[in-house]
């Protein structure tokens, strides 16, 4: 885990490794969660870019 430093404007900067490996771009929106004790980062996507995201999913499913 690494650690970052918030600036006097409480600005974060991610780290690079981090940024490509979730593909974040300048300009990308994230939403922000407090949940416990801890502070929550959630890239936001468009719908249209989560086309497909669930095609070859497993849809048999045993219902009631």
């Amino acid at each position: 885990m690494e650690a970052v430093t918030i600036s006097p404007k409480f600005q974060v900067v991610t780290l690079r490794e981090l940024r490509k490996s979730m593909d974040i771009q300048p300009g990308a929106k994230v939403q922000i969660l407090q949940y416990e004790n801890r502070i929550e980062l959630i890239p936001l996507k468009s719908p249209k870019s989560l086309r497909g995201f669930l095609k070859g999913i497993d849809a048999n499913v045993d219902r009631e």
